[in-house]
């Protein structure tokens, strides 16, 4: 008799169990966005607009701005190729030139990775597009614009720095290194495939 009213005790606890679980598994299914929906990721008070499904966006880098303000693409040299260092390594970028203190504008829409003084480049930035597929890097800059910081969104078009001769640029050459890379999984942008701007800033070969 005892085992039977344990018995029937251990069912009763098991069914409520059940009962308790997938009542909460009901209200988390009830508490999940719909499909699709992304929140907004909030980067130094700028918001990334929610992502769109079912849309087709065409890479960054199809729609890229002249990143030095007022050169038009006419003015550009392919430069990709050259050798530089004594012929030890390639140049891999692109080199605009314009008057010392000419605005530079991100070239794409997304994040200040890093900013960073070196003996070659000078005062650079790296920035990563939205989709962190590219890098794109601004060297031999006289200075940062004031707003500038790690991590912060930037919309294209957005004064980040002004052209200068920093790093191992010529005194009297100011211009702006430009390159682009794109990103290995591990997003490591030191260790990505250079691309040729020029075409892309250019429209050659479209």
């Amino acid at each position: 008799m005892r085992s039977v009213a344990l018995f029937l005790i251990g069912g009763v606890l098991g069914a409520t169990a059940i009962l308790l679980y997938l009542t909460e598994t009901r209200q988390l299914a009830h508490a999940k966005p719909a499909r699709g929906a992304v929140a907004e990721t909030i980067v130094s008070g700028r918001p990334f607009p929610p992502a769109q499904t079912g849309v087709s966006v065409p890479h960054d880098s199809e729609r890229l701005l002249m990143p030095v303000e007022g050169i038009s693409p006419e003015r550009l040299k392919s430069t990709f190729d050259e050798s530089r260092g004594g012929g030890f390594r390639t140049h891999h970028a692109i080199d605009i030139l314009a008057p010392r203190g000419t605005p530079v504008r991100a070239a794409v829409p997304g994040t200040i990775k890093k900013l960073f003084t070196s003996r070659a480049g000078g005062i650079t930035i790296y920035e990563f597009d939205r989709a962190e597929d590219r890098c794109y890097y601004y060297a031999h800059l006289d200075r940062y614009a004031p707003s500038v910081v790690e991590g912060m969104q930037v919309a294209q078009g957005d004064v980040i720095g002004y052209v200068g001769t920093t790093g191992n640029a010529p005194a009297k050459t100011p211009h702006l290194h430009f390159a682009i890379t794109i990103l290995p999984p591990t997003k490591e942008w030191w260790k990505g495939e250079p691309i040729d701007p020029f075409p892309l800033l250019t429209g050659a070969g479209n």
